[in-house]
């Protein structure tokens, strides 16, 4: 029992840590545990001036007490106050019994050495996993590992080197442990294994292109080149766009602007939508190139006093893919919407294969994302299925997964970007309404799901270039760079709408 009772104020201490809520306690808080438990040690040896090292914790946690330190541990002022007066209480009246019975207790110098190298090597122990720890889940999870793998793994190295600096029977422990860590071993390779799969059928549906393959300027680029006569100079429209539409406006600056022109240096941007939008809102580009806004991008536009202008520049089309070994070559539009709304839930119910539907969706904000919000109209869409992502930075987020290829999945995006970009020969773009989404069909109206390109302005911007600019994109020069990339030109005139 005696030895026990030293451990007493680390019990104490560890109960203020539930009842505050660790994320309520100052780091310091840990290293104060620490100090509880090398006294609880030195008192588990008969030592009577073993609570010297709690005595610090102790007085600091008065000192919150007195103080009204807004950082206290938990509750009120009185609480922190009572607490410390207690253990401290506690260690002079348990000190003073364990120097009356000395006698009693027989510790040599050379055991009380061993504890203090002990304990020393117990901080470096410490010390080396907290840092292995930290490599170890910036590392493995960043890599896409398990989050369950990766924080049982932070734990093997404390796991060995504590016991062995205190247990004197090693060996059942070491074979006990080899066990563990083979079996976490396993574990990781089957993770592996499983995320090289994952990795093999998994299509980024975010439009992220290789920028390098469609810079202005460059000989080896793959946009449209075209001579136009129309050269704009100083102050040139800062221009920015989506991801998907970067080949556009790379070739509308490498047909109209100066050839020092390049990507990042002020007037030639590449964003995704989101940011693109944002930007734009805050009035610090000239245009934007994509398609129509979410509403809280209007929103923010409108909190910063930004009216967003919409000039219709080409067309495409908004698709939906599946494996090219599912069946399914045509929904119609009520049949993706019940399986968006969550109500369609085995492709069996729309004449596929006994199987369930994974339906992927991209992030908010983005395009594509938007897109299918209007597609969806007033139907609600069914909560998108995520993989939670370990980032250290921000905590545990939740990000909209890529699109995982298998017969059982669906995905959308648009036209050009699976036809152009993606290319991958394992998908298919299904018909909707038994109408298939081809360049011809989205220019005679067949195709039922047809959105607008944008480009889009604000109200009240003083460069005059900004409106040439949207002149020439409307001239026969503009709508042929939109037409020879891949999508479908707008030849019409131009219509605003804010």
């Amino acid at each position: 029992m005696r030895k026990i009772i030293g451990y007493i104020p680390v019990i104490f201490f560890g109960l203020l840590y539930i009842f505050a809520g660790f994320s309520q306690v100052m780091s310091i808080g840990y290293i104060w545990l620490l100090m509880f438990i090398i006294s609880g040690m030195l008192l588990h040896k008969g030592l009577f001036w073993g609570g010297a090292p709690g005595i610090i914790p102790t007085i600091h946690l008065i000192y919150m007490g007195v103080a009204d330190h807004p950082y206290r541990f938990y509750g009120t002022s009185n609480v922190n106050l009572i607490a410390g007066i207690a253990i401290i209480i506690f260690y002079c009246v348990y000190g003073i019994y364990l120097w009356k019975n000395k006698d009693k207790i027989s510790v040599s110098n050379r055991e009380i050495a061993f504890t203090l190298l002990k304990i020393v090597l117990t901080f470096i122990a410490i010390f080396i996993s907290v840092y292995l720890g930290i490599v170890l889940l910036l590392g493995l999870s960043s890599e896409g590992y398990n989050d369950i793998l990766v924080g049982v793994s932070a734990f093997v190295f404390p796991s060995f080197a504590i016991p062995l600096i205190w247990l004197r029977k090693r060996k059942k422990f070491i074979i006990v442990w080899l066990i563990l860590a083979l079996l976490l071993g396993i574990g990781f390779g089957v993770n592996y294994g499983i995320m090289k799969y994952e990795e093999s059928i998994t299509i980024n549906t975010s439009p992220n292109i290789d920028v390098s393959e469609y810079l202005p300027f460059d000989e080896n680029s793959k946009i449209v080149k075209l001579e136009s006569d129309t050269k704009f100079t100083d102050p040139l429209p800062k221009i920015d766009g989506a991801a998907a539409l970067f080949p556009v406006y790379s070739a509308f600056v490498n047909s109209t602007y100066p050839s020092s022109t390049q990507l990042g240096d002020g007037v030639f941007s590449y964003n995704n939508t989101p940011i693109g939008y944002e930007l734009l809102a805050q009035k610090d580009t000239d245009m934007f190139i994509g398609v129509y806004p979410s509403k809280e991008q209007i929103a923010y536009a409108e909190e910063n006093d930004t009216t967003f202008i919409y000039t219709p520049i080409g067309s495409e089309a908004f698709v939906f893919f599946v494996h090219k070994d599912n069946p399914i070559e045509s929904l119609s539009t009520e049949q993706i919407k019940g399986i968006y709304s969550g109500e369609i839930t085995n492709w069996s119910q729309v004449g596929g294969l006994d199987e369930k539907i994974v339906a992927f969706q991209r992030n908010e904000g983005s395009g594509s994302q938007s897109m299918l919000k209007r597609f969806m109209g007033d139907t609600p869409i069914m909560e998108a299925p995520k993989d939670q992502v370990n980032d250290l930075m921000a905590g545990i987020i939740e990000r909209v997964s890529n699109y995982k290829n298998k017969t059982n999945s669906i995905g959308f995006s648009f036209r050009f970007y699976v036809e152009g970009i993606i290319k991958n020969p394992d998908i298919k773009m299904i018909a909707i309404d038994g109408v298939a989404p081809t360049a011809k069909n989205i220019k005679n109206g067949t195709y039922p799901v047809v959105t607008p390109i944008y480009a889009v302005t604000y109200e009240g911007n003083a460069n005059e270039n900004v409106n040439k600019l949207l002149d020439w994109i409307l001239s026969d020069d503009g709508q042929r760079i939109i037409e020879e990339t891949g999508y479908v030109a707008t030849n019409q005139i131009r219509k605003r709408q804010s």
